[in-house]
């Protein structure tokens, strides 16, 4: 359980001076939104970073005080409201420029148009599609490894058990996300994220497209506390349109005095949805999804390729502070905002490292393809194929997981398989009615084609 924040004195400054007049410099150190490693900690950490000589209800206050003089208010939520605010920090300002530098629509047609053959590229990023709706399962508890739920979504079979289930929704629903991004956000884009994204797993668990209608939804902790009391089911829908209303208000344009980057708003939502819990179950899948599609609406196409659910699964307990941390606090924002910005300024850093290093491969894979005389043994399709499997992007192919990755028919994917087991540069094997192709170990086709 975490440490709430003391009550607030007023004036603490006043106090300092009748009460603790010899301690006045130590105290003024404190009068300062972040710590000295430029961290907005909460008083469940901060605490232990005050001297001994101070008192820490004191100290905490004067903190409160400095932060309280930048706090921006966005929305009031819960019942009765209470008024969300938050103050920019360093890490939120990381995240925000390299949303702005790599994520964009156009951001992404540059590195397209850098790379070349683009078509290897968009390989890559269909990859990286199924990595968000792959984590965010297993952050929801989904018992699977990333090898066996990316074999689930390639081949296309149907789900056997509910995590394989689960997966399979939350991709659904993130490709629902990505197709309604031209959407205003309403009730009913949120009822139906959730039904796409739970429907056929457990149906009297989830209640697929259903608000919940009564209080006996929770959050609890590892050990079984209630760590957080949704607000009442009664005034659900009402709470949730003044939410639309504010998501579908445009905070970015130069005559709205409350300017917010998309990306903090969609941190925001994402809060939001999480905060209300609308549904019996489900919640932080659909809260993840609609941080997605505000990025989407926004024009930020880079995030369909970059799975902040794995970072987020890696730290469970900490995304999990940072909600109780804003609400212990008088709904300050900023530690879940902040939080969640550190998250996705490392996954965007981790997308750009991925596509230099796709960027690399490629240069590389074309000299060695020139120096053996495969160039032009290989076809456009087949120098795609061979060149992911030679990254490592992926492991095994289908003719439908290649047919669907290159927009060709069938008959021509198998063709592009086949010719390169006939090249050996690729194995097949039946595996029921379905051929599994692999690329061969990299010292046989070395052997084979060395110049």
């Amino acid at each position: 359980m975490i440490k709430s924040p003391p009550k607030l004195i007023a004036n603490p400054f006043e106090e300092i001076i009748k009460k603790h007049s010899a301690q006045t410099g130590e105290y003024l150190e404190l009068s300062q939104v972040l710590d000295s490693q430029g961290r907005y900690l909460h008083f469940d950490k901060l605490r232990f970073r005050f001297s001994k000589d101070l008192d820490p209800n004191l100290a905490w206050s004067v903190v409160r005080h400095a932060r309280n003089r930048q706090l921006m208010p966005v929305l009031p939520l819960g019942e009765p409201p209470k008024v969300c605010k938050f103050l920019y920090t360093p890490a939120m300002h990381v995240a925000v420029s390299a949303c702005d530098q790599h994520t964009t629509t156009a951001a992404l047609e540059w590195m397209c148009s850098k790379i070349g053959e683009t078509k290897h590229l968009q390989y890559l990023l269909k990859d990286l599609v199924e990595d968000e709706a792959i984590s965010s399962s297993q952050l929801e508890g989904a018992a699977t490894t990333t090898k066996a739920a990316k074999e689930l979504l390639k081949r296309a079979r149907g789900a056997r058990t509910p995590d394989e289930k689960m997966i399979i929704g939350n991709f659904k629903m993130m490709q629902h996300a990505w197709e309604c991004r031209e959407q205003e956000l309403s009730t009913e884009l949120i009822t139906e994220l959730h039904q796409v994204g739970v429907e056929g797993i457990e149906d009297e668990r989830y209640h697929p497209g259903e608000f919940r209608n009564n209080n006996d939804v929770v959050v609890e902790d590892g050990n079984g506390n209630i760590v957080h009391q949704p607000p009442p089911a009664k005034t659900l829908v009402e709470r949730l349109e003044a939410v639309i209303r504010w998501v579908n208000t445009n905070h970015t344009d130069i005559t709205n005095q409350n300017y917010i980057h998309p990306l903090i708003k969609a941190i925001t939502l994402h809060f939001i949805i999480g905060y209300e819990h609308p549904f019996h179950d489900g919640n932080g899948r659909v809260a993840r999804s609609l941080f997605y599609w505000y990025l989407f609406k926004r024009g930020f196409g880079g995030f369909r390729y970059i799975a902040i659910s794995t970072l987020l699964k890696l730290a469970p307990i900490q995304y999990g502070k940072s909600y109780l941390y804003t609400e212990t606090d008088d709904m300050d924002l900023t530690y879940f905002i902040d939080y969640q910005c550190r998250v996705i300024a490392r996954a965007i850093k981790q997308f750009k490292k991925n596509y230099d290093a796709t960027v690399a491969s490629i240069d590389q894979f074309n000299t060695f393809l020139y120096e053996s005389g495969l160039y032009g043994k290989l076809s456009e399709k087949q120098r795609i194929v061979f060149n992911v499997a030679k990254a490592g992007v992926s492991n095994h192919f289908t003719a439908t997981n290649v047919k669907d990755n290159l927009g060709c028919a069938y008959n021509t994917a198998s063709t592009v398989l086949n010719g390169l087991v006939d090249l050996k540069l690729f194995s097949k094997r039946k595996n029921g009615n379905e051929w599994i192709y692999s690329m061969v170990e990299r010292k046989q086709i070395l052997k084979a084609w060395k110049p």
